[in-house]
Parts: C-alpha cells; sequence; structure tokens
C-alpha cells in the first residue's frame, strides 16, 4: 500500500548520539529493495541532509529547509523551491536586530550570520555545515532566503513567534525544529507542501506516504500523509494529531515503522 516515506532527521532517523543505527540502514535498504522510495523531509539545508543521503544510498530527491527546497540528491537537480518573502525578511531583520536576536540567513545553500558566537557555533556543529560571517548582515535581507532562523530560549522564542506573526502576517510559514530553533519559511514552504509536490513527481497518491517526525514543524507533514507516524519521543502537540506513535529515535522507531508497515514482520 505505501510507495514513499519520508523521514525526519533530528530526533527522528538519527539517534541521541547522532547516528543512524545498523538496524535501521538494513530497514531502509529492505523497503527500497521492495521498490519503496525513501526521501528525508529536515529543516536542515540541503548539503547537510544530502550528506547523510550519501551514507544510506538515497538517490532521490530530498525535502530540504523545512520544504523551501526539494532537490535531487543525485544530479542536484532543483523539484520545488520557494523563498522567503523580502518584505517579510526586511521585517524580520529589522525586528531581530532590534531585539538582539541571534538570526541567521540561509542563501544558496550557505549559511550566514552576522558573527561568530556560541550559538552559531553550536548550530554549525549539530548541521556540520560551516557559517560565513558577513558583518554588514542588515544587507542580505534584500537577498532571496531560503530560510531564516533565530536561536534563543524555547520560552522568548514563543513570544517571538507570536510577535511575527502579528509583523508579517500569512506570507510566511512561522515555526520550531527544536525547542531553541525558531524557523521562518515561505507560506508554501512546509513539509507538507513539498511532500505533496515529491509525490504528485513520483506519480503517488498522498494516501501511498508514510511521514515520521518528532518536532512542530513536522506537524503538516504528518496531516498530510497517509500515515503520519510520531516518534515516542515527540512534542506532545506532534503526537496529538499522528495515526501511529512508533518507539523512540534511541529504540530504532524509524525501524520499527518499516516493519510493521512495509516489511510486515512485526
Amino acid at each position: 500500500m505505501y510507495k514513499m516515506i519520508a523521514i525526519d532527521i533530528d530526533d527522528t532517523l538519527i539517534n541521541d548520539e547522532k547516528q543512524v543505527t545498523a538496524g535501521t540502514k538494513q530497514a531502509l535498504a529492505a523497503a527500497m529493495e521492495q521498490g519503496v522510495v525513501v526521501t528525508l523531509a529536515t529543516g536542515r539545508m540541503y548539503a547537510s541532509a544530502q550528506a547523510i543521503a550519501a551514507q544510506l544510498g538515497l538517490n532521490v530527491p530530498l525535502i530540504t529547509y523545512q520544504g523551501s527546497l526539494v532537490k535531487n540528491a543525485l544530479d542536484g537537480r532543483v523539484l520545488y523551491e520557494r523563498s522567503v518573502p523580502s518584505e517579510a525578511a526586511k521585517a524580520i531583520f529589522d525586528y531581530c536586530e532590534r531585539e538582539g536576536l541571534h538570526l541567521q540567513t540561509y542563501l544558496n545553500d550557505e549559511l550566514y550570520v552576522k558573527e561568530a558566537n556560541e550559538r552559531a557555533e553550536d548550530y554549525a556543529a549539530l548541521s556540520r555545515i560551516p557559517f560565513k560571517v558577513y558583518p554588514s548582515f542588515s544587507e542580505l535581507a534584500d537577498q532571496s532566503a531560503t530560510k531564516l532562523l533565530m536561536i534563543d530560549e524555547p520560552d522568548k522564542l514563543d513570544r517571538v513567534a507570536v510577535e511575527l506573526r502579528e509583523l508579517v502576517g500569512s506570507a510566511v510559514h512561522i515555526t520550531k525544529s527544536k525547542p531553541h530553533f525558531l524557523e521562518v519559511v515561505h507560506a508554501e514552504a512546509t513539509k507538507g507542501h513539498a511532500l505533496t509536490h515529491l509525490a504528485d513527481h513520483f506519480g503517488f497518491s498522498v494516501d501511498q506516504v508514510i511521514a515520521i517526525g518528532d518536532s512542530w514543524n513536522d506537524r503538516e507533514m504528518l496531516e498530510t500523509a497517509g500515515l503520519g507516524v510520531a516518534m515516542a519521543n515527540a512534542v506532545s502537540s506532534l503526537k496529538e494529531i499522528a495515526n501511529y506513535i512508533t518507539l523512540s529515535n534511541n529504540e530504532d522507531g524509524v525501524k520499527h515503522v518499516i516493519d510493521k508497515f512495509i516489511l510486515q514482520t512485526v
């Protein structure tokens, strides 16, 4: 029944040691041997996602930047792309400058920050992608950003999200990938939009797709897919809308989904 699986990376595909286990790799390979399309659906940059895809032998289009960019892992062909509207970007740049918020912008699959600091360095270490310091940071507001990312304390970012929605309205989609990561993309750049586009690309109905995730930014993807799966370690709001809750990322939760719904061995 299921023809495609879209899997989030952080706290879903990879465990807390930032590894894909041998068991999960074997399950992914077994699914692909049965003709199932396995792809990644992440808030990460394309370059970061592509490195993981290469380790797993995934030569398919990848959903990256929350859904802003769907790009083929094999030849780099872009299938779907949306950028943050320029007026919204300028308003967010100005807001972050006034509020002293750490802001990152992504242009042509490069990560830019105003200055090197602990937040930028920790993020670069997590994604294994270097950042570029651009002191005249406000100048980048005029560029076509694939995504904007703010890093701060969770409670503060919750307040920021409310204020930004009032400031820029429906032009953008604002979500969290982690408690301390607030992300802004085009309104049509959710994982749900990208998943619909990718399923159509392969000639599948979204009812034939399994989506697996753990965080707020996975909501649209789980709502779109025929089978929306939340990890046991997922945020409660995602579990509430999931069709199925699997094991945690430290218990081969992705493998369990494949074994149950694709290989039917459990």
